[in-house]
This record gives C-alpha cells, sequence and structure tokens, in this order.
C-alpha cells in the first residue's frame, strides 16, 4: 500500500529553515518506501486547501540550493488553526495516503503538531506526526538550543561589531540598535560576542528585566563619562515593571506581534534627556535572512533535526520533538534526542538568570561560553591604530 509524507513549515522563516527540509527530503527519498513526498504550499492553510508541492523528484543539483537559501523553498504561513480544522486536515491525509507529517517552526507549530497528533490518536488514524525545531528566537522549550538561532546570532554579533568599530572611529553620538525577539532575550544578548574582538556593546537591555527609562538614562550618562561614543543594543521586546511594553506594538494579533521603534524610542530619549547626539538601528528582517552570515553549525544541525525526525516518523515515532542536549562546550558537541511534544507546547524559554549580569544591562561569562560555539567561526579580527576614543 503506497505511503506519502507531508512537510509543514509554520512561523517566521530563518536562515537555515530550508536546511531542515533538505534533511528530512533526503531522508524520505534514501528510505525507498514513500510514493509521494509532499510540502504543503505556505503552510497549514496549504494544508487545509489541498496545496501540495511534490517535492520527491526535485534534482540533487536543485534540492542542493536549499542549503544556501533563506527563507523557505514551500512557504509558511502563521494561521490560527480551530479544532475543526485539525479534523479536517486528517480527513485530508487519510484521502491523500499521508502516513507522516513532518511539522516544522517554532512554539506555535509545536503546539499544532501536538494537537494534530492527539486528533489522529482520537481517531485512531496510523498517521505519524513528528516536529523539527525551528526558531530565531531560541525560545523552545526543552532543547539546548534551536535551528535558525545560531545563524540570527551570527549575524547580530557580527553587526555589532562592525557597528562599533564604526562608533569608534567617530565617537560623537549613542547609537541604539534594537534586535528581534519577543519575550526572550537570545538573540539581543549575543550581541555581546562582538566585544571578545574588542568591539562590543557597551550596554545590552533584555526582554527578562524590566525596563526602567532613568536606569538606563543613567547607565547612559556613565558610559559618556569614559568615551562619547557608545553602543547600546535592545530587545523589541522590552516592558516595563508593569509589563506594558516600553512602546506601544504599532500591530498584533493572536501570535504575531509588529513591535513599536524601539530603538528610536530609547535614541529620543536620550535626546531628550541628556540633550546628546542619539540615533536608532533597527537590522530586522535582514536578522533571519543572511546567507552571507549564516551560520555553518546552524545549518548542519538544521538539516541533522530534519534527517532525525524524518527517520524517527518512518520507524514508528508520533508525537514527539528533535531536540538537542549539550555534552561538552569545549570541544562543542551536542546529542540529538527525542522529547514529548507535550514538553514543548508554548512553553516559552527565556534566559536564565545566570547569564544575565547583576544590573540587567549586559550578560555574563557563562552566556558567551554557552553562545560561542553556535556561531561557527570566530568572527574576524579588526584593528584601530587611533586610541581616542572621546574620553573627557
Amino acid at each position: 500500500m503506497a505511503e506519502n509524507l507531508l512537510i509543514v513549515h509554520g512561523g517566521g522563516p530563518t536562515a537555515v529553515l530550508n536546511a531542515s527540509l533538505y534533511g528530512a527530503v533526503k531522508e524520505a527519498k534514501k528510505s525507498g518506501k514513500l510514493e509521494h513526498i509532499y510540502g504543503a504550499e505556505n503552510g497549514t492553510g496549504g494544508v487545509l486547501e489541498e496545496r501540495f508541492l511534490e517535492l520527491g523528484n526535485i534534482p540533487e543539483e536543485k534540492l542542493k540550493l536549499l542549503l544556501q537559501t533563506p527563507g523557505t523553498a514551500i512557504g509558511t504561513s502563521r494561521d490560527p488553526i480551530w479544532q475543526e480544522d485539525y479534523e479536517k486536515m486528517a480527513d485530508i491525509l487519510v484521502k491523500k495516503k499521508i502516513k507522516y507529517v513532518l511539522f516544522n517552526g517554532g512554539n506555535g507549530t509545536m503546539d499544532t503538531c501536538g494537537k494534530l497528533h492527539k486528533t489522529c490518536q482520537a481517531r485512531n488514524l496510523d498517521i505519524r506526526v513528528m516536529g523539527i525545531p525551528k526558531t530565531t528566537d531560541n525560545d523552545i522549550a526543552v532543547t539546548d538550543h534551536s535551528p535558525g538561532f545560531g545563524s540570527a546570532a551570527r549575524y547580530i554579533a557580527a553587526c555589532t561589531e562592525e557597528l562599533c568599530a564604526d562608533v569608534r572611529s567617530l565617537p560623537i553620538h549613542v547609537v541604539v540598535m534594537e534586535a528581534s525577539g519577543r519575550n526572550a532575550g537570545w538573540i539581543t544578548a549575543a550581541s555581546a560576542l562582538a566585544g571578545e574582538k574588542g568591539y562590543g556593546p557597551d550596554l545590552i537591555y533584555l526582554p527578562e528585566r524590566p525596563f526602567d527609562e532613568e536606569q538606563f538614562i543613567k547607565d547612559v550618562e556613565e558610559k559618556l563619562k569614559e568615551k562619547s561614543g557608545i553602543v547600546v543594543v535592545a530587545s523589541e521586546g522590552l516592558t516595563d515593571k508593569e509589563g506594558k511594553p516600553v512602546v506601544k506594538p504599532v500591530f498584533k494579533t493572536e501570535r504575531a506581534t509588529y513591535f513599536g521603534d524601539v530603538s528610536s524610542h530609547l535614541a529620543n530619549l536620550v535626546i531628550q534627556k541628556l540633550g546628546y547626539k542619539a540615533r536608532g538601528e533597527k537590522p530586522g528582517l535582514l536578522g533571519r535572512a543572511s546567507i552571507g552570515l549564516q551560520s555553518p553549525v546552524d545549518c548542519q544541525e538544521a538539516q541533522l533535526a530534519g534527517e532525525k525526525a524524518c527517520r524517527a516518523a518512518l520507524q514508528g515515532e508520533s508525537g514527539k520533538m528533535v531536540a538537542f542536549r549539550r555534552v561538552s562546550e569545549a570541544p562543542y558537541k551536542v546529542e540529538d534526542f527525542l522529547v514529548d511534544i507535550d514538553e514543548v507546547m508554548m512553553y516559552e524559554r527565556t534566559m536564565p538568570e545566570e547569564f544575565i549580569n547583576e544590573k540587567g544591562n549586559g550578560v555574563t561569562q557563562a552566556f558567551l561560553d554557552w553562545c560561542r560555539p553556535l556561531i561557527g567561526e570566530e568572527l574576524p579580527d579588526m584593528v584601530s591604530f587611533n586610541s581616542f576614543m572621546g574620553k573627557k
């Protein structure tokens, strides 16, 4: 009897989401037991509308381009899904003889993965549903880290290093760079890796700690006593002690929030409170779309996650997600394992206290040691012959 497999992408793309797709398709083709390897066109909406892309007959030379293509080659979505949708999905899977489903995404997608698994279970359907982790925010529970984060971390670290070199060259203002991260500050924190090359940020503000505008101004004022040009990295998800965003979101849906311009807001505070020149920078989507700064470690692990999820499904596993456990940091080594999807569905993993400094305006050495291996090769060395830092 013919058996088919379906791969579904959900949520925001990453620089290595297609690497997981490559790993899953390669493993599925290698099995030799599938008649069709499908990709859902634009996520769950594509499943419900039966828009399936045939991936099994794509030649290797074209398939391998996935490893150097950002975004997702099959499309993704953030569609809200209700129980009647899961029932309809199950009907479609039966109709299309799809026995294996791989969901590749973040917290919301793992929730979808778990609910479809339970729907199929309740109906005694022989359908295996597995999760492949993906998120730049690194906020999926249980796993040491998620594919997508390493590349986003490398991007923000490299951009910070370059920005700090620029500000050091013309130390006349405060520059605030805004980093992605709704409630988890992993990407923002990764900017500190630039400091290991001597061009790191002066202040870092994470969403895990309430943001105090008065303390922020004091922090900036203290730094400006040391030098006249400083760099601040701040999370887009900063909230005050009452949990309110420091800048009102411009748009919000059930799962997605379009944040206001935090970097410009903080730069304006410096101008207004200190009368000092300041400006905001916001890489935005570039931070998840850069192949030029893709982490090779991230790419390899994303591919591995796709392979392992596919293999586990074909071997009879269901209702689980591929996760990573760190074995050692020096040398860096991880091992993969399967975790029950119930343990990760909609649970958000934030930065632990031991990774944040006491003042709440930077990170600890423990975080740097943890994060460094994920970005791949070291950032480039830079040089300056100018010792003037604008000290007053």
